[in-house]
């Protein structure tokens, strides 16, 4: 019995050994075939855009600041924030005693002149014929030259005071003219039509125009708007005037406006008259500000609204679409894709590309519509040697 247990483990042991022999003997001869997963995308026709992409900000195409040019107290403010005005329209009124009074003054002053100046006029009538009388007896020799002297010193020295007189009644109407303007300038008036935006004052507060204008109200006009985009120093070089522009609002992302870039301004949007070019700081990211004009006129365009802008570099429409992952080795609008043909079977195809957004790219030649291409791939371990392989498509 214990001989033929012995015999037992020995063909049991020879038996392990020789699984084991064969086991790395089919590893190492005969492995598992891999098969390779595909993630493949059928090239479809598309529309497709290059742009670039700036943030933007609404503001008024065109915004004026009503100020006062006189010092006095608000007596009246007519008109309220958001309310629409027509150009003329009145808007507020300051305290015009003052100018009322300066008025007063200046029109009495230049009565007075002009009374004397009628003074010296009826003067003169009497000088000049003073005059002809001595000059008459003078040339006939009847009269002494003492008087006819005396004749033609007052003739001219009344003639010389109408002159200063005239200059003065001149000084006098600037004067009155000045002081009506300034009464005038006490009816603060819209200067265009459009909506107040902003209104600085109240009612009974005292402005002083001394130093500067002090500011009313805002007057924008809104009916058309301009969106100004902030293009980085990295693309402002790819961007010019008349290039087509669209943009949308946050609260309405899937709509939108379009437009022409009507300017680009030639000084970063933080410049200041105060910096030199080399004082600008390096290490902060500089934009330029791009403009162009939209319509307003249902009014849901507000000033200072976020807007996302894209600046139209190059566009096609209807045009053959694959993913950007697909393109092999690109170089000067050239690429390799790798084509799946309807037996499985995997053709390198070269191709030329046009526009690609780093998302889709436009395929220009070299690939025809509902053809499949490879996208990404993955290698796995086979459960059955004589796998061909496995294909997911998208």
């Amino acid at each position: 019995m214990h001989k033929r247990l012995k015999s037992k483990l020995i063909i049991f042991f020879v038996i392990l050994i020789l699984s084991v022999i064969a086991l790395f003997v089919k590893t190492a001869f005969w492995p598992n075939k891999e098969k390779v997963q595909y993630i493949t995308a059928v090239a479809t026709k598309g529309n497709l855009e290059q742009a670039v992409l700036a943030d933007g900000s609404v503001e008024a195409s065109k915004l004026v600041n009503v100020g006062a040019q006189v010092s006095g107290q608000i007596k009246a403010l007519h008109v309220k924030l958001g309310d629409r005005v027509t150009k003329g329209q009145l808007i507020a009124d300051i305290d015009d005693l003052t100018q009322q009074n300066n008025l007063k003054e200046a029109k009495a002053n230049l009565n007075n002149l002009e009374a004397q100046r009628a003074s010296k006029i009826a003067m003169l009538h009497y000088n000049q014929a003073e005059y002809d009388r001595q000059e008459s007896l003078f040339a006939q020799k009847a009269g002494a030259k003492a008087d006819y002297d005396k004749a033609k010193a007052n003739l001219d020295s009344t003639k010389a005071d109408i002159e200063a007189l005239n200059a003065q009644i001149i000084k006098a109407q600037i004067s009155v003219d000045t002081a009506n303007l300034n009464l005038g300038y006490t009816k603060i008036t819209a200067p265009i039509e459009g909506i107040v935006v902003s209104t600085d004052v109240e009612e009974g507060q005292t402005v002083n125009a001394v130093q500067s204008a002090p500011t009313i109200v805002q007057v924008a006009q809104l009916d058309t708007v301009t969106i100004k985009a902030q293009i980085s120093e990295a693309d402002v070089t790819k961007v010019s005037v008349g290039m087509p522009v669209y943009f949308t609002i946050l609260d309405d992302a899937n709509t939108r406006y379009y437009g022409k870039l009507r300017k680009i301004e030639p000084v970063p949007s933080d410049y200041s008259s105060s910096k030199s070019t080399s004082s600008l700081s390096t290490t902060s990211a500089i934009y330029y500000n791009g403009l162009f004009d939209v319509p307003n006129s249902d009014g849901k365009f507000r000033i200072s609204m976020t807007t996302q802008v894209y600046i139209m570099l190059k566009e096609s429409k209807d045009t053959l679409l694959v993913p950007a992952t697909a393109l092999l080795l690109l170089k000067d609008n050239k690429a390799t894709i790798q084509v799946v043909k309807d037996n499985g079977q995997i053709e390198k195809r070269k191709v030329t590309v046009g526009i690609n957004d780093n998302v889709n790219a436009e395929i220009l030649s070299g690939l025809g519509e509902g053809e499949r291409v490879i996208i990404s791939s993955m290698s796995g371990r086979s459960t059955t040697a004589n796998n061909r392989g496995i294909r997911m498509r998208m």
